[in-house]
């Protein structure tokens, strides 16, 4: 039997669903949330000892969610994992608070842990480069280097994130000077398409031997299916370790790279912004901390007086 009650079980599908029509949420983000929030609603009908109906869910109290805490800490949850879940518990209740008619103080006053945010680790310049020229040597198959090559200068070209770059179609091909890429939470946005990365596709398209089709996958596997995006990543692996780069030297770490690069470069701010498709400035801003970092790095070891 679900330890959920049908009405918590109704009022968050309906919550789900309101999210991903209003908001525009992913699938993978309403999957996860369903997870955290289905995830405490369960800890409170056992820390309760009876199933949670929303009537129970108004009384919940600071106790309550400091007991949560304590059992999410006790099983290993970090503290970014956990902050992530209270978040979800938190908009969660938010909506079901103004949905019934309660006040939701001690969830929503309930502080998230405290942690380090990580900062992206990008490449240097050269590092990217050579990234890409040695991507091209981890294949004997000449269509499957240009394939390899033409992702990867797509990821550092016009920042795209490897799921955007291998959700380009037939129909993509040849690439325009402007792509108009669908990312996260279905946000469109307009990137523009250097001569390199146009170079490197074409190139791709001529070699393969599997038919182009407008309404299939552009980037091919080797025996004509849709390209994993475990195949890329395992030969930026391979050509991380030939260079003796770190092991943040991922796929990812190509966008982060276009990113920082192009702020090192006087980039507007906002701008990257929108080529990176991200809805809030704050997520764009890490990157002003990187560049920051990194010009502290120079200052101390060149100035003076350092």
């Amino acid at each position: 039997m679900s330890l959920i009650s049908p009405a918590c079980r109704d009022a968050l599908q309906h919550w789900l669903d309101s999210l991903g029509a209003l908001s525009g949420r992913s699938e993978n983000t309403l999957n996860a949330y369903r997870g955290d929030v289905t995830e405490f609603l369960s800890f409170m009908t056992l820390h309760h000892n009876e199933r949670q109906g929303l009537a129970a869910l108004e009384r919940i109290t600071v106790s309550d969610m400091r007991a949560w805490m304590a059992d999410q800490r006790n099983s290993d949850v970090g503290a970014r994992s956990l902050a992530r879940k209270l978040s979800a518990v938190k908009t969660f209740y938010r909506w079901l608070a103004e949905r019934e008619g309660f006040e939701p103080t001690a969830v929503l006053s309930t502080r998230a842990p405290k942690f380090t945010k990580k900062l992206p680790r990008p490449l240097a310049e050269d590092a990217a480069r050579a990234m890409i020229d040695t991507v091209e040597m981890q294949s004997s198959s000449d269509w499957v280097a240009a394939r390899d090559v033409a992702v990867v200068t797509l990821l550092y070209g016009c920042g795209l994130r490897i799921s955007e770059a291998l959700s380009l179609t037939g129909a993509d091909a040849p690439l325009p000077d402007t792509l108009r890429i669908s990312g996260k939470g279905d946000k469109e946005r307009i990137v523009p398409v250097l001569p390199t990365a146009r170079s490197a596709v074409d190139r791709y398209v001529r070699l393969c031997p599997h038919p182009k089709s407008a309404d299939a996958a552009l980037f091919r596997g080797v025996r004509g299916g849709p390209l994993n995006p475990g195949i890329i990543q395992a030969v930026v692996a391979k050509a991380r370790m030939q260079l003796g780069l770190p092991a943040t030297a991922t796929p990812h770490a190509m966008r982060h790279s276009f990113a920082t690069h192009l702020l090192s470069a006087g980039g507007d701010l906002r701008a990257i912004q929108e080529l990176l498709g991200h809805a809030s400035l704050s997520t764009t801003q890490t990157y002003t901390a990187v560049d920051t970092a990194r010009l502290m790095e120079v200052y101390n070891r060149t100035h003076p007086k350092a």
